[in-house]
Order: C-alpha cells, then sequence, then structure tokens
C-alpha cells in the first residue's frame, strides 16, 4: 500500500507540473488578427480531437525488467492487442481509454485503463512526444487495481491518420509490477 500511495503522489506532481507547462505554452503564444496563418501542426494537432487506435502490445514482468537482456524478453514477454480511444480539449491535454488483451482464451478484454494524456506537438514536424498516467482494471489471473505511468511519441503524416509507440509502467496492486509497450496506428476526427 505504501509503494501505491508514494506512485500517486509522484504521478500526481507530474502530471501538474507538465499541465502548469503546457498552460504556460499555450499562454505564451498569443495570436492577433494579423498573426492567424496555420501551420501544418495545428492542423496535425488540434484541440477538440477524437481518436481511435488499434495496437500491438507486449508485456514483460518486473524481474525482466530487472535483469533485461534479449534472450529474458523472448521468454518471457506476452503478445497482444487492443483498441484504445482518445479526446483532447486542447492541442495538449487529453484523456484516454484503452484495453487489450494477452491470453484470448480467458478473457475478451484483460486490462481496461484510463489516462490523462499530455502532448508536446514539435513545431511542424508531425511529431508529438506525450506521457500519461492513470488506472484501470485487469481481469487476468488475479483480478487487481493498477495505476500507470508512461510515455511516447505519436508521428502524424496526414491529418487524420498517424503511428505511435509507448511504453508504460504498471504498478499492480497484488501482484508484480509490469511493463506493457504498444506500437499502433491511430486515426483522428
Amino acid at each position: 500500500m505504501k509503494k501505491w500511495n508514494q506512485y500517486m503522489t509522484v504521478m500526481a506532481l507530474g502530471i501538474l507540473g507538465a499541465a502548469y507547462c503546457a498552460n504556460a505554452q499555450d499562454s505564451s503564444t498569443t495570436t492577433t488578427t494579423t498573426q492567424q496563418t496555420t501551420t501544418t501542426t495545428d492542423q496535425l494537432y488540434r484541440a477538440q480531437e477524437f481518436s481511435v487506435d488499434f495496437f500491438g502490445s507486449g508485456a514483460i514482468d518486473q524481474y525482466t525488467i530487472d535483469h533485461l537482456t534479449g534472450d529474458r524478453i523472448r521468454h518471457n514477454g506476452v503478445l497482444g492487442g487492443g483498441a484504445g480511444i482518445n479526446y483532447f480539449f486542447t492541442r495538449n491535454i487529453g484523456i484516454g481509454g484503452d484495453a487489450y488483451v494477452e491470453h484470448r482464451e480467458q478473457h475478451y478484454i484483460e486490462s481496461p485503463s484510463g489516462n490523462l494524456i499530455l502532448r508536446f506537438p514539435i513545431m511542424d514536424s508531425g511529431v508529438a512526444p506525450y506521457v500519461f498516467g492513470g488506472g484501470g482494471y485487469q481481469f487476468d489471473e488475479v483480478g487487481q487495481d493498477f495505476a500507470q505511468g508512461g510515455a511516447g511519441i505519436e508521428f502524424r503524416i496526414v491529418k487524420d491518420f498517424g503511428f505511435f509507440v509507448d511504453a508504460r509502467y504498471v504498478f499492480a496492486q497484488k501482484t508484480q509490477d509490469y511493463g506493457v509497450a504498444r506500437a499502433g496506428f491511430r486515426f483522428n476526427f
């Protein structure tokens, strides 16, 4: 329980700090009527944006994370896949939910979760690093709550389509902590 409380405190401070930075960035970029030109990035990453994700995932346990080798990942890693949705209130701040499955014979959905997402588009490159944190519930093997935090990067090819990769560290309530990596496609509306 102590580990859980420490994680939640660190996540809250990190999210507040990132939100402050995003707000400071938004307030420092004022527009006037003479500066109403739209850049490529503004068109690619925008406020009030809804997106749908489809991804493949891979998970490894705490022991493998602590003793990371290619051989351990091959033998102890578990592959899966899933889908998610995201909504950005502003260009930088949004919420998202996703669910994935690794053991198809047990459950259709193993780990649904929700996150606060902070993204930082890099000028007009179409590239946007992001951080996220939240929690969810794991149905597989031992039913348990979890908290998570992670980071990733999105590459927008056009306004309505891109791909992403990210990784998260999952703080499990009853079992060992573990890591999950995802890679997939994102359709934006």
